[in-house]
């Protein structure tokens, strides 16, 4: 494919739409259930009092502020993907304290705003404790959106989440996943990752509890079990397509059997899933190799036999293919292959 096609044929799964709404517009479709700053960015919200006041003192001067980025959903709601700290700003300052709208960002107490540089007189201000005119003032000044269609495919939708979130705290690939397939199978995940014994088995450090690491380890085990042969390089997209393959079909019944009974077994490992008694971390490349040969030994002999475990676990030519460039198609299976067999052996 020459430039020219590649870049044209790129462009064309790209849909855009812009809009100026204003403040109050942007408020109500908060709180009417319009606009949704999905579970996954709560988090991010941690613009301090000052940095939200600088931005609402922009908004009242007319200065511009970037533009809030939203994709378009099936329904013809709108979801945030770049503004989370802009959106909640203004929410936090002008919506009622009892409105929807700021139920939907968790925060209770009203902004007063604080440390003005030009709008002096403004500080220690409350939205209600102007005069009403201000207040329709800053209530219709217009904000500029950019809308992605949902005509747009899934992956460019990732791809743009991806880009385009770079406000608070970074979401994770799995937290943007949660956002984009959204549905039965991102729930499935979910509930899986709180599974006791997938917790018991599975060591990670405490940064890695609440960003979706346990959510991806879920996606990845299915993933590399039932459609490994499809692997090819890029990690991000086989587990991305998975996901949205999965989201159609997916047999529910029978995988939470293989799930639940792999990390029943794995989970009465000494040390949970490391390398070394010595190691308190599982690596993402051993779960994978572990996890998954044990589920297909499981799947062969309805048994695991995990009995010396850290002795070969420990194996020099198999520590090669967990090492170094790992994501090779030949080292994905050769891994899985050698777990595989030590799980079957008597």
């Amino acid at each position: 494919m020459d430039i020219n096609a590649e870049l044209n044929e790129q462009k064309r799964k790209v849909d855009f739409n812009n809009y100026d709404m204003t403040v109050k517009e942007l408020i109500s479709m908060v709180g009417d259930d319009l606009l949704d700053i999905a579970p996954e960015y709560q988090r991010q919200f941690r613009w301090d009092e000052e940095r939200q006041s600088a931005l609402i003192e922009s908004i009242f001067l007319g200065i511009p502020v970037p533009s809030l980025f939203m994709a378009t959903n099936s329904d013809g709601s709108w979801e945030v993907i770049d503004g989370v700290q802009r959106l909640s700003s203004i929410i936090n300052f002008a919506a009622e304290p009892s409105s929807e709208a700021r139920q939907k960002i968790n925060l209770n107490d009203p902004l007063k705003l604080k440390n003005l540089r030009k709008l002096k007189s403004f500080n220690n201000q409350l939205f209600n404790k102007l005069p009403r005119s201000i207040q329709l003032d800053f209530l219709l000044k217009p904000i500029k959106i950019t809308t992605l269609s949902d005509k747009s495919d899934l992956s460019v939708r990732f791809d743009l989440f991806e880009r385009l979130n770079t406000g608070g705290i970074k979401l994770s690939d799995q937290e943007i996943r949660s956002c984009i397939y959204r549905g039965r199978f991102n729930d499935f995940i979910k509930q899986l990752s709180q599974y006791e014994n997938f917790e018991i088995a599975v060591k990670l450090p405490k940064n890695a509890e609440n960003d979706g690491t346990r959510e991806e380890l879920v996606l990845r085990f299915f993933a590399y079990l039932n459609n490994r042969e499809n692997f090819d390089h890029s990690v991000v997209d086989f587990l991305n397509l998975y996901m949205e393959l999965s989201s159609k079909n997916f047999d529910y019944k029978e995988n939470e059997k293989i799930f639940t009974t792999v990390f029943d077994q794995l989970a009465t490992l000494k040390h949970g899933i490391v390398k070394t008694r010595t190691r308190s971390i599982t690596s993402i490349i051993l779960f994978e190799a572990v996890t998954v040969g044990a589920a297909e030994a499981y799947k062969q002999t309805g048994s695991i036999n995990i009995n010396n475990f850290y002795d070969w676990v420990a194996n020099k030519e198999f520590n090669k293919s967990i090492t170094g460039a790992t994501n090779s198609k030949p080292r994905v299976k050769n891994r899985i292959e050698f777990c595989r067999d030590r799980f079957l052996s008597k």
